[in-house]
């Protein structure tokens, strides 16, 4: 196995138990008020525990998407006969 996956894998399953225990032991709400994005007088009021979802999820999605980048080699030419 190739030990930067395997590196990768042990990041995120800490990242995600950091997750559940924040969630966990914040049972709260919290407000969240985004004035670009809701309008002024909407705040989003929710479970502490669905926003860090929501935010790491969001922000893992990106990440991913960023990490896959483009096709390795897509300039290169191909072999010359």
């Amino acid at each position: 196995m190739n030990l930067k996956l395997l590196f990768k894998a042990v990041l995120i399953i800490a990242v995600l138990a950091l997750l559940v225990m924040m969630g966990m032991n914040n049972p709260q709400n919290a407000t969240l008020a985004l004035p670009p994005v809701l309008p002024k007088t909407k705040t989003l009021e929710l479970p502490a525990c669905y926003m860090y979802f929501g935010f790491f999820g969001t922000g893992f999605v990106i990440g991913t998407l960023i990490m896959a980048g483009g096709r390795k080699g897509a300039g290169k030419p191909g072999k010359e006969k």
